[in-house]
């Protein structure tokens, strides 16, 4: 992809020209070739879990550049598989999923136990595969929301995996036990020489006030990442920040949540969708976990939305895309080209680091 076609894709130039005023670039440590030696290499994290760190960053259209594209086709179990695969039925098979991710020039390939273990002899040694070990169920009446383990650590290593995915929803009523398991569980991932990933998400009714959703407020993501670090994980994935003040918010009337600064939104944060992902991304102690962010449901403008998302991430410092429902609920060539041009992104020099 040239520079006039990504321009015309995101429809302007403002986010490839926007100069943030914030948080500074030297603050963080950048994605680079030598991310692992200079980052993952001085950490507690074994020479196993280098090697597997290695292979993510080192597989792919991005191999050596220190940036991840991955294909995370975990909705079977997270949004019902009548509901996920509808629209393109071939991804029932889990060897086409696989397969997508190959063709598309991915990094790694993150599913579930059964996805992954129906292909894994036939694919562990082409591509990484990254087992997602816990999900949400939406059989029990009424729907409820809840990470409950689907498979261990020990299944996951058995099967060729370079690394383990997990999510806690944090703010929810069973956060505590899911990061009492999910610590657990990287710890015994990092000792095989495994890598670590969580999807830091938000989960609480509460955090909607009068018909504003915080669940994407940068200052409760960001929470969630630093908290998502902490049980060490080598790598965050998060959603795209929308707005902020979410601790504001819930800090109305009567109540105590949490603790704020208010210099966390006037010298930490701007409202620019750049500046609320590096508030993301400072959180991931500054960049030493790899953020990865969420390429979103698949909708009208799919292309134009994962082109955009790249730019974002890229900029503010994050280290790339885990994008799922807009490269499978269509043809697999579409899916391929969608992957490339997030891809594309990442390896256009002309995307600088704001």
């Amino acid at each position: 992809m040239k520079v006039d076609q990504l321009v015309s894709l995101l429809g302007s130039e403002d986010l490839l020209k926007f100069k943030s005023e914030t948080v500074s670039k030297d603050l963080l440590h950048i994605p680079s070739p030598n991310f692992i030696d200079e980052i993952y290499g001085i950490s507690d994290r074994n020479p196993q879990v280098l090697r597997s760190i290695g292979s993510l960053f080192g597989t792919g259209r991005l191999k050596g550049s220190g940036y991840l594209s991955i294909l995370p086709v975990d909705q079977g179990i997270e949004h019902s598989a009548g509901a996920s695969f509808a629209a393109n039925p071939i991804y029932f098979d889990p060897e086409n999923i696989v397969k997508l991710a190959i063709e598309g020039g991915c990094n790694a390939v993150a599913s579930t136990f059964g996805v992954l273990g129906a292909v894994s002899r036939k694919y562990a040694h082409k591509i990484p595969l990254i087992v997602k070990f816990n999900h949400n169920e939406l059989l029990t009446y009424p729907n409820k929301s809840d990470q409950i383990l689907y498979g261990t650590v020990r299944e996951a290593w058995n099967m060729g995996a370079a690394a383990v995915g997990a999510t806690i929803y944090f703010g929810s009523s069973e956060s505590g036990r899911q990061i009492i398991e999910v610590s657990k569980a990287f710890q015994e991932a990092h000792s095989l020489g495994m890598a670590t990933i969580l999807w830091c998400y938000l989960r609480n009714d509460a955090f909607v006030k009068e018909k504003v959703d915080y669940h994407l407020a940068a200052d409760l993501t960001g929470q969630a990442n630093h908290l998502g670090v902490t049980i060490e994980a080598d790598i965050i994935k998060q959603k795209l920040p929308e707005r902020n003040g979410g601790y504001k918010a819930l800090n109305l009337g009567n109540s105590s949540y949490g603790k704020l600064d208010e210099r966390m939104y006037s010298e930490l944060a701007s409202e620019h969708p750049i500046d609320l992902c590096r508030y993301q991304v400072l959180n991931c102690f500054s960049g030493r976990a790899g953020l990865i962010n969420s390429g979103g449901a698949s909708g009208k403008n799919d292309l134009k939305d994962a082109v955009t998302t790249a730019v974002i991430n890229k900029r503010a410092g994050g280290t790339g895309l885990i994008s799922g429902r807009k490269a499978f609920q269509k043809s697999m060539k579409d899916g391929v080209e969608l992957l490339n041009a997030i891809q594309d992104v990442y390896l256009m020099n002309e995307v600088t680091i704001v």
